[in-house]
């Protein structure tokens, strides 16, 4: 009987061996492209559900990921992108192009990290607004393409994977249920809460940001078109994203930069004149409403929900970014989805030897449910899809049998 099976068990072994040689050597090619699938990642889930609601009305995948690329994904990135190159630019001319280039040098993380990536760029932003000679203009526009060209092909590369995520991601979690596990096994309730949970990282997190960073750009800049010039703020823009990114702090969110503001317009005003005081007052009680209260009490709890931690995404963004580089910005809250939902499904029954459930067993309260989970994705992918492919080719048998008849 031992001798009958050694064969099989023989071709078993031989298969295991040519798959773990596979998974290394797809696993090398995405770490040699890993910010870019990771960034292609965040597209996809940042602008997952207006997907969805355009599918609704368009009735065709293809459209709507096509629609969502070219008119939420592509405006989105190119006012962000807009946005920090004033922003840099605006620190380049108040601070010095030395100064910004030793501040970038002292960011921590790798060699490709985000300080490094953007090193350059403070220079690259003077000599654009400064170019004299036709030498240095040739060069200047020369640097410019350079970097324009890098960063657009892994762009069209992650908006490459993002839309194929889009049009046929029912496909791949079709496959996942019939080949790994359905509905009633841990498997499929891990990835159901690890994909509704990185929905609400990076789309509800981040829209966040994005709101409150658009909100403060006209606040800003608002403010400095109606005061007068003794009581401007500086660096109107960049305060602007720095407001942004301090919504990921929780509880002090964007005081961190509008309140330290308004004390130098309020020593500012002091100095030019009291009457002028007006001007830094009014500028707190807006700043304190537009950018604090209505982002907080209404903006985050309808788009994020309360599924994770602010504190520990927070941590996440941080440290991401500085262990790994730019990408570790959208890596950072992937691993961290991953392990808090590895802590919900599979660990109390892994530590107890307990039979794996799809059921949650942490009780830390951290993470999606995996039931919500699965209400979202049968609303996403419709009745045809939440089909299992079994199911189809039974249907397929069922037509080929009343041909033949």
């Amino acid at each position: 009987m031992a001798t009958e099976l050694s064969p099989d068990l023989d071709r078993r072994t031989g298969w295991w061996i040519v798959a773990a040689v596979v998974l290394a050597i797809v696993g090398l090619f995405f770490l040699s492209f890993v910010g870019t699938f990771i960034f292609g990642l965040f597209v996809y889930y940042g602008a997952r559900p207006i997907n969805r609601r355009i599918q609704r009305g368009v009735d065709s995948r293809a459209l709507a990921a096509t629609v969502t690329l070219l008119f939420i994904v592509l405006p989105t990135l190119a006012l962000l992108g807009y946005t920090g190159f004033v922003a840099f630019r605006e620190a380049t001319v108040f601070l010095g192009p030395e100064a910004v280039d030793t501040a970038l040098q002292r960011i921590p993380g790798a060699q490709q990290s985000l300080g490094g990536s953007l090193q350059n760029l403070p220079r690259l932003a003077e000599q654009l607004g400064q170019v004299s000679g036709l030498q240095q203009g040739f060069l200047t526009v020369v640097s410019a393409l350079g970097m324009v060209s890098n960063a657009l092909l892994h762009l069209t590369l992650s908006l490459t994977f993002a839309f194929f995520l889009y049009r046929d991601g029912h496909r791949l979690q079709a496959w996942y249920r019939a080949e790994v596990g359905g509905r009633d096994t841990a498997a499929y309730s891990y990835l159901a809460g690890v994909d509704a949970d990185l929905e609400v990282v990076y789309f509800g997190n981040v829209l966040t940001v994005l709101a409150v960073t658009i909100g403060s750009i006209v606040v800003y800049n608002g403010y400095n078109l109606l005061a007068p010039t003794a009581v401007t703020l500086p660096l109107p823009t960049l305060l602007a994203v720095l407001t942004g990114l301090a919504t990921f702090v929780p509880l002090v969110v964007g005081k961190i930069v509008y309140v330290p503001a308004t004390a130098y317009l309020g020593w500012r005003a002091a100095q030019a004149g009291a009457n002028l005081l007006v001007y830094p007052v009014a500028f707190l009680v807006v700043a304190f409403f537009l950018l604090d209260i209505i982002p907080q009490s209404i903006v985050r709890p309808y788009i994020s929900g309360q599924t994770m931690h602010e504190g520990a995404v927070l941590f996440a963004y941080i440290l991401g970014a500085a262990l790994f580089g730019w990408y570790g910005l959208f890596l950072g809250p992937f691993l961290l989805v991953i392990v808090i939902q590895f802590a919900n499904i599979v660990l109390g029954d892994l530590i107890r030897g307990n039979r794996f459930s799809p059921a949650p067993t942490a009780t830390m309260g951290l993470g999606t449910d995996p039931t919500d989970a699965f209400v979202d994705a049968a609303d996403e992918t419709g009745s045809d899809d939440v089909d299992a492919p079994a199911d189809r080719a039974n249907a397929n048998t069922d037509d080929d049998t009343d041909t033949e008849e």
